[in-house]
């Protein structure tokens, strides 16, 4: 069942389970979100990429199991469906004041734990405006638990993977704290990023240091990204900590810097 973490004026945010999800989207629970006009920005199933869940925790090669959906990029064969989707089960959920605390666990297609999760999600309205703040905290099961990307796996600047929040927005513009534009915004460990729409602006902001994944052409999408250049390497009962906190505007930010010092207080000390 939905829940509904927060109506303010417009603006909604649900958190869904996703267990009712095909294998071939990698079932995992997902966030979507209007502004305080109405606007949604955040997409579901969009036509183009199906497996694209709102803002969701999906990885596209965890010892070679996806938890993104869809295709997987193989070396020298290019994106090819392959029988490797798994799954997040959650074993504890408690919900109060438009926050969530999940216990999860992210089984392989033989319904193998890889990995154990810790999740916390806390959304709050903040004059016309909505913020929301995702942290996690991902331990390794398995003796040793590899993450790797289309990137790593040959795919040049495909290095998405991580706290991934897709857009339905047509077009957009993106700023950072190293430049405005693509070029500087794809691959910046920026503390923030800007995502300025027709209608609607986000300001996501991350204390991972992870570099940002941005795509504005085809669709506009953006995450901080686990694996860019290597596979990254957990031993038994190391844990990765990821965290995104965003914040859906009415209008473009004069100082984004500003709405992210705010966003980062959150994500630096959940709830």
């Amino acid at each position: 069942m939905t829940v509904e973490l927060l109506r303010h004026g417009d603006a909604v945010v649900g958190y869904h389970p996703g267990s009712d999800l095909d294998r071939l989207r990698s079932p995992r629970p997902y966030l979507t979100a209007t502004s305080s006009s109405g606007m949604p920005v955040t997409q579901e199933a969009p036509d183009d990429h199906p497996h694209h869940l709102g803002l969701s925790a999906a990885l596209p090669d965890v010892d070679g199991t996806s938890f993104w959906g869809g295709r997987t990029y193989v070396r020298d064969r290019g994106s090819t469906l392959l029988d490797n989707h798994g799954a997040q089960g959650v074993r504890q959920r408690e919900v109060r004041d438009g926050a969530v605390f999940e216990q999860l666990v992210w089984l392989d297609r033989h319904g193998e734990a890889l990995l154990e999760e810790e999740r916390t999600i806390t959304v709050r309205g903040a004059d016309e405006n909505v913020e929301i703040s995702w942290t996690t905290r991902l331990t390794a099961v398995a003796d040793t638990v590899t993450f790797g990307s289309p990137q790593t796996n040959g795919r040049e600047g495909a290095f998405y993977g991580g706290l991934f929040w897709r857009t339905p927005f047509r077009s957009a513009l993106v700023r950072t704290a190293d430049g405005d534009g693509l070029g500087a915004a794809h691959g910046s460990t920026s503390p923030w990023l800007a995502v300025d729409a027709a209608g609607a602006s986000l300001v996501a902001a991350t204390a991972s240091g992870m570099p940002w994944f941005v795509r504005v052409e085809g669709y506009v999408g953006f995450g901080p990204a686990v694996a860019v250049t290597q596979r990254r390497r957990l031993e038994q009962g190391e844990s990765l900590r990821l965290d995104l906190a965003v914040a859906i505007l009415d209008g473009a930010p004069t100082s984004p810097d500003e709405v992210a010092a705010r966003l980062l207080a959150d994500v630096r000390d959940p709830v």
